[in-house]
Parts: C-alpha cells; structure tokens; sequence
C-alpha cells in the first residue's frame, strides 16, 4: 500500500571525485558520498581527495572505504587496510564513512563490522550494497543494528529500487526508529517520486551520471589504458547537475 504521508526526503547524491561533489551540492544535494572509480560501484578515493572535499564541501559527505572492486569478503591484509582507512578518515573529520563485510556464506561479517563502527568513532557508518548480496536481508538488518550501524543502502535487493519496492518498504517497517533505509536503484526524475510514496524511505541515494568527451586534443588510437575499449581514454563520467537537480526536484514534489 502507498506511504502517503512520507516526509520529504534527504537526498544524498553518489559521486566520483571533488568535481562531483562540487555539482552534487551546487544542484542541492543534502550530502555526499565521496567515492572513486564508480565503473567498479565505487572504491576509497585518495586523501588528497578527501582533503580537497573538506576544504570545499558546504554540505556533509560520507566516503565509502572499499579498497577494490568485485565481492565484499576481504582477505585480513584488505580488511586490516580498510580500518587503517577509517582510522585515518575520523581523524581527518569527514562526516562519516561507507562500509560493508559480508562472510562467505552471504551474511554480515559482525565481528568486522562491529569493528569498523568503534573505529569509526564519532562518525556515521553507513552499510552499502554489500546488504545487497546478502542471502537472507531481514536477518542482515538486524545484524546491522547489532552492530551499530547508522544506515544501509540498498535497492531492496534489486538492480532498481522500483523492481526492489516491496522488500525496501518492507525493511523501511522493519528498520523503525533503529536504523536509517538510504533508498537507492536507478533513481531518476520519472520514477523516484513513486519509490518514495511506496516505500517512505526518508533518505535516497543515486548517481546523476553522464557521459561527456575528453577535452585532449591530442588523441592515440593505438593505446588503452583501461582494456579493450579505446574510446573510454577520451570519454569522462561526470556528475550532472541539473540532472541532480531536477531529480530532487521531482523527489519533493
């Protein structure tokens, strides 16, 4: 049954870079989350990144600590630099940070998330869509309140939050006052309105994305640096802003 008396939404926009997140709240984004490379769903950008958003950023940002693409079951090398990461982010002051360990059976790993949260300290913590890729998601939300998670990001499971609409209003009731449901999946102006009406999440996440070509002149067909296809050396994704903005426009409508 339809939510009706949903509040607005916060809206925190995904993006790639300070370039990113300059757009994201120049179209009036709530908060950010500061990721690179998101072609691999996003992994940790650099300090130099982070530092440069704390200097210009006049919103919140949260940054996801991810340190490669694929799975999300870290051998403890990967695991032991994640919370060097967090460590080292709640000492820069960013306002929180975006994690996610599962075990090898599809569950919440606790011990490390649990972790990662006392690392953490005074910062939000997030869950991403590692959720996602859980086998059993009421029982992974309740893994996350035992942790002390603050939120999770999720499409209800889903590729889109409109295919994910059942199990995300689902969780929203099941979440309460306990835990935040972020809403996510392919958000756009044409379909997050009725995600929002269906769901009463009171928090979504999306990308704006666009492709835009390089501005080099100077162009060699006979080298890649990202695989087979040539042409992504001299095409850019970037954050759109007047996507952005008439997203959250329809949002709150």
């Amino acid at each position: 049954m339809p939510v009706t008396d949903a509040p607005k939404p916060l809206i925190e926009i995904c993006v790639e870079g300070i370039d990113g997140l300059l757009a994201a709240q120049a179209a009036g984004a709530d908060r950010v989350e500061l990721c690179a490379s998101l072609v691999e769903g996003g992994i940790t950008p650099s300090l130099g990144t982070v530092r440069a958003a704390l200097e210009r950023a006049t919103i919140p940002f949260h940054v996801i600590v991810r340190p490669r693409g694929g799975d999300f079951l870290y051998s403890e090398a990967e695991y032991r630099s994640m919370l060097a990461d967090v460590e080292a982010l709640r000492d820069l002051g960013v306002a929180g940070v975006v994690v996610g360990c599962l075990t090898a059976d599809g569950a919440i790993d606790e011990a490390r998330m649990s972790e990662l949260v006392r690392a953490a300290g005074p910062l939000n913590v997030t869950c991403h869509r590692a959720f996602d890729m859980t086998r059993d998601p009421a029982e992974a939300l309740e893994a996350l309140i035992r942790c002390k998670v603050g939120r999770v990001l999720t499409s209800g499971q889903r590729d889109t939050a409109l295919e994910g609409v059942t199990l995300l209003a689902r969780l929203v009731r099941q979440a309460g006052e306990r835990i935040i449901i972020l809403g996510c999946g392919a958000l756009a102006p044409d379909n997050i309105g009725e995600v929002g009406k269906r769901t009463g999440l009171r928090e979504m996440h999306f990308a704006a994305l666009a492709d835009v070509p390089s501005a080099m002149r100077y162009r060699n067909p006979h080298v890649g640096m990202g695989g087979n296809d040539l042409d992504r050396e001299y095409r850019n994704t970037v954050t759109d802003e007047a996507l952005v903005a008439a997203t959250i426009a329809a949002a709150r409508a």
